[in-house]
């Protein structure tokens, strides 16, 4: 099913969202990779202030390469979510309704994200290039020094994603296997 959805992802749109279903994202999201991830956990455990509030947004897991002159980002493909996933417990618990990556996800973030009615997206690797026509702005915001691992804020228009755990924990890549297996 083709959904349309506004970015900050309200609960409700999120917990309408079923594994399988072809997103399309307009709004805002923001970018993390691993070196923001960890300095993110660590100012958590200092017991300070995250650079962007979790409450119902959505993270990329994406790096760009360098934008293209009058382009806002050069090619923006997703990153391999699971090397986030040892973070991701804690940010969902905070409020993070959203991730977008490519790849599985860990138990732990499965029941996080069935914990907090939460959603895994899944965006196609490969193909970066096409996925950058659809960010219409980019604006460091956090963490500059490291460089495109930066916590970036992204205005997205028709962003389009796959949804791969839903907030009731079906697994689009369980269940597609286990389809295919009939055929």
């Amino acid at each position: 099913m083709d959904r349309y959805i506004k970015a900050p992802i309200s609960d409700e749109d999120a917990k309408s969202l079923k594994a399988g279903d072809y997103v399309y994202i307009t709004g805002t999201i923001y970018t993390a990779r691993d070196a923001a991830h960890k300095r993110m956990a660590e100012a958590l455990a200092d017991n300070q202030k995250l650079p962007i509030d979790m409450k119902n947004n959505i993270i990329y897991y994406m790096g760009p390469s360098p934008a293209r002159q009058g382009r806002p980002i050069g090619s923006a493909g997703p990153t391999t979510a699971s090397r986030m996933d040892k973070y991701a417990p804690d940010l969902l618990d905070l409020g993070l309704k959203g991730m977008i990556g490519k790849g599985k996800r860990s138990q732990a973030v499965k029941d996080a994200i069935i914990r907090n009615g939460a959603v895994y997206f899944a965006a196609v690797g490969g193909a970066g290039a096409l996925l950058s026509q659809c960010i219409k702005k980019s604006t460091v915001i956090a963490y500059d020094d490291l460089g495109t691992e930066a916590i970036r804020e992204l205005e997205v228009e028709n962003f389009p994603v796959i949804v791969v755990i839903d907030s009731e924990g079906n697994n689009l890549y369980e269940t597609a296997i286990k389809d295919y297996c009939k055929i």
